[in-house]
């Protein structure tokens, strides 16, 4: 039977695994617990790569070799697996996993990718390789919003390579941005992947959200980059769109005005609308120039949202003219109610009866067996206390018509009053305050902007306009989506449990209204406004709890006013189901999501089980007694783990990679002054090559399976290799410049 080079590369790669093995076992001249661990962790990867199921195989390794570590103890060995179960179910990070999953299924079955790749290439229609560039950020955006490789390469598989092929793409540049930018998904965040670390390595996942996202759009923008140089270097690989392709058809009523592709927007709407037209073309052309106009509103609204962040900073910085800093005023500011000075000369006084007195300056000198009086001032105030009373503060003079008494105490001298009982105004700090004003940073800003939108109104034609209408239902309401459920994350507004359900409502909304417009257009409008009128509580919420975020003197949201936009979503959540007409996709995303959250929980329990063994035999210790005994630095450990990585990427998932090597690499982190959450960043950035790198390359059977039959899998193979080099390129530019990574969980939590 001849095998298949597949397979031939497999079962040698096993052979050199249970041969390593085998050599350990006889090299060393006594066969400890720590090398019977060992094994265990080289059978599992050779059972992983035969076909057995990772989570199975994991708790199955784990139980038979803790039971010969326990002395073939079956009690001890249950209650290990028990106790490793259970840790895990109590892990509340874990429950993201199924809504950020939920989410990206509903994303993908709400037919959005088709519009997001058809807006992205005409906009991007003068770069060059436009659509290989569009097919790369459209891969960013969509695995990002789904987190599903599979999915996204096969969805742009049939979407994007026929498109390429079409206009003379070459086949190993088609393939290879569409296999790259579908891996971008387990790095950019909302990832399971980084999840996944944080359960296992204890490590926060809102701060791997916050240092994966710099290091995700460097890793995209070295694609494109990539994809942009190839096409000027090759033009014949990634040939031009012609003039024609590049015109998008109008619609009708502009097309009867007499509005042309490349005609003035703005002008002409304006003109129009001045002429003595029918009212219904005025209404037409009032929604296009207030649909053209939105890029302006939104730079207006976050000029004047930026300008009040700003306000609010410099009125907190103000010092108040009331109040001095400490040191300032010298001996003057006692006299404004504080207490004051001690005084510094002048005659001491006695004291008498049982008040307090200033300690007198002179201490006369101590009869026999007594003490002496401590140092003090010199000068004592003019009125001291009487019999048992307490004597005023110095520097303030008592009123004369309230004298002290024996047993009384003195009133405080007034504010403002000086010693001599005279009125004082309190000075200033300084003597004309500047009004407050934004940095000159920010109307520089606010300048920029203001001359790139009279550009962009410059430029506008109607062709453009069309293309921006079709962004604006397409990318941004992806974008947005995205953009919430990570701010919530990384700005602390909520944990990542909360934003994956934020998201996975996010991704139902996202769903229904797409599944709205396509099927009923009749009656879209009348829809819309009644699952308007059921979000009103809900928005109304949402702003009062953002405006009163940070302020001291803020009411909470009212409970009815919460009851009440509970009960609104959970209306449109039964109206909106029905109406869209979503039963088929709902259910579909509910039993695929179901499917793989099983699939990620019992990975976890098959890891928690596979370390506390591997842990048990000795086998982390050996590991690290190993490593250590290599003297090391700190640069040399981190390149021996990232190329351990990069080679287990060939016959290992990353979700194998994560759960079984993870806790044999983090414990090893200490002792070498290596950040995890920097380690984990790197691992996130490798394990893109865990898609890419043959045999066990997914990403290319996965298109593949959807591909032409003229493309061959060696093609793609061809196609994925300078894409894995700019993988490690990015690790390099990770390590040299950590704060790629670091920067951000650096301003937001340190």
């Amino acid at each position: 039977m001849k095998l298949r080079k597949e397979l031939w590369f497999g079962f040698t790669r096993m052979a050199l695994i249970i041969a390593a093995a085998l050599g350990m076992l006889v090299s060393v001249e006594k066969i400890t617990n720590g090398h019977v661990g060992l094994l265990m962790l080289s059978l599992v990867v050779v059972a992983i790569m035969l076909g057995f199921p990772t989570a199975f195989t994991l708790m199955g390794m784990g139980m038979l070799f803790t039971w010969l570590a326990y002395d073939r103890d079956w009690h001890r060995t249950l209650d290990l697996m028990v106790q490793s179960a259970f840790k895990v179910m109590g892990n509340d990070v874990l429950i993201a996993v199924p809504l950020f999953v939920f989410m990206g299924y509903l994303v993908e079955r709400a037919n959005l990718i088709q519009k997001l790749f058809h807006s992205l290439h005409l906009s991007m229609a003068r770069v060059p390789g436009s659509l290989a560039v569009a097919t790369l950020v459209t891969c960013a955006v969509f695995a990002t919003a789904t987190g599903i490789v599979g999915a996204v390469v096969t969805l742009m598989g049939l979407l994007a390579l026929p498109a390429m092929l079409r206009a003379g793409y070459s086949v190993p540049l088609s393939a290879g941005a569409i296999t790259a930018g579908g891996c971008l998904g387990i790095l950019i965040p909302p990832s399971v992947l980084l999840i996944v670390y944080g359960a296992t390595a204890g490590v926060s996942v809102v701060q791997l959200y916050a240092g994966a996202f710099f290091p995700g759009l460097m890793l995209a923008g070295l694609y494109v980059l990539y994809v942009i140089i190839v096409a000027k270097l090759k033009p014949a690989w990634a040939p031009p769109l012609s003039a024609s392709d590049r015109l998008v058809a109008l619609p009708a009523p502009l097309v009867s005005l007499g509005a042309r592709n490349e005609q003035g927007a703005m002008g002409f709407m304006l003109r129009t609308l001045r002429r003595g037209d029918s009212a219904a073309e005025k209404n037409y052309l009032r929604k296009q120039l207030f649909v053209a106009l939105v890029p302006a509103l939104l730079f207006a609204a976050m000029a004047f949202w930026s300008y009040q962040l700003f306000m609010a900073e410099e009125r907190v910085d103000e010092v108040p003219a009331e109040l001095e800093r400490m040191g300032a005023g010298g001996e003057a500011t006692s006299s404004q109610g504080g207490l004051a000075e001690p005084p510094g000369s002048g005659e001491s006084a006695a004291p008498s009866g049982s008040g307090l007195a200033e300690p007198p300056t002179e201490p006369s000198p101590p009869a026999e067996g007594e003490l002496a009086e401590p140092p003090g001032s010199s000068d004592t105030p003019a009125a001291a206390s009487d019999a048992s009373g307490l004597a005023e503060p110095p520097g303030a003079a008592p009123a004369a018509d309230a004298p002290t008494t024996a047993g009384s105490l003195a009133e405080p001298p007034a504010v403002g009053a000086q010693p001599g009982g005279a009125s004082a105004t309190p000075t200033p700090q300084t003597s004309a305050a500047e009004a407050p004003s934004a940095p000159r940073g920010y109307w520089i800003t606010v300048g920029l902007g203001a001359l790139a939108l009279l550009a962009y109104y410059a430029l506008l034609n109607f062709n453009r306009l069309e293309i921006f209408k079709m962004l604006l239902s397409s990318f941004f309401p992806l974008v947005i989506l995205i953009l919430s459920v990570l701010g919530s994350i990384v700005f602390g507004l909520a944990t990542p449990t909360e934003a994956a359900a934020v998201g996975a409502f996010g991704g139902c909304v996202l769903a229904c209204i797409y599944a709205l417009v396509g099927k009923r257009k009749g009656r879209v409008g009348a829809t819309l406004a009644l699952w308007l009128l059921l979000w009103v509580p809900a928005l109304v919420a949402i702003g009062w709890f953002l405006l009163g975020r940070g302020e001291s003197n803020a009411s909470p949201v009212p409970p009815w006013l919460g009851w009440l936009a509970v009960a609104g979503i959970g209306v449109w959540c039964v109206v909106g189901y029905r109406q869209a007409g979503l039963q088929g996709e709902v259910k579909e995303s509910v039993y695929l999501t179901a499917k793989t959250s099983a699939m990620v929980c019992w990975l976890f329990v098959g890891s928690a089980i596979f370390s506390a063994a591997f842990a048990s035999l000795g086998g982390q210790e050996l590991v690290e007694q190993w490593v250590l005994g290599m003297n090391l630095s700190k640069t040399q450990f981190l390149i021996l783990t990232q190329v351990i990585i990069f080679i287990l990427g060939w016959p290992l998932e990353w979700t194998e990679i994560i759960v079984i090597f993870m806790p044999i690499f983090v414990p090893l982190l200490d002792n070498f002054g290596v950040d995890p959450l920097f380690f984990g960043l790197l691992v996130a950035l490798n394990l893109q090559t865990a898609f890419l790198s043959p045999p066990v390359a997914m990403a290319a059977f996965y298109l593949k399976g959807v591909s032409p039959p003229h493309v061959t899998l060696n093609q793609i193979f061809l196609g994925m290799l300078p894409f894995m080099g700019i993988q490690i390129l990015a690790i390099v530019l990770l390590y040299v410049f950590p704060q790629i990574g670091l920067w951000l969980p650096q301003i937001l939590y340190k």
